[in-house]
């Protein structure tokens, strides 16, 4: 009696292995559901990401107002007779100037 006793254990617990600690055990199920939850996690803001970029693309191809907008906010350029006026931050240094060379051609 005592025999069967041990090999009914031992067969438990041969068994019980693959359940969790085996390829597809608790074990390996629970770390694959962090790994898809953080993925979930990360292509979401992906998308988000994705949209406000489209959002942009659409609207620099359909109108004028968000290309003068980024041209005067990465560019710096100004209308015909408008005043660009910068106010700094006591703390804040002078930023530095770049003015393009303009090559002069012969015939124009």
């Amino acid at each position: 009696m005592r025999l069967l006793f041990i090999i009914l254990v031992l067969l438990t617990a041969i068994t019980q292995y693959p359940l969790w600690w085996g390829k597809g055990g608790w074990l390996r199920v629970q770390e694959l559901e962090r790994k898809a939850s953080s993925q979930q996690e990360t292509n979401e803001a992906l998308i988000a990401r994705n949209n406000a970029l489209q959002a942009e693309v659409q609207d620099l191809k359909s109108g004028k107002a968000a290309v003068e907008e980024r041209a005067r906010a990465e560019l710096g350029m100004i209308k015909d007779g408008e005043v660009f006026v910068q106010i700094l931050a006591p703390h804040e240094r002078e930023p530095e100037i770049k003015t393009p060379q303009i090559s002069k051609k012969k015939g124009n």
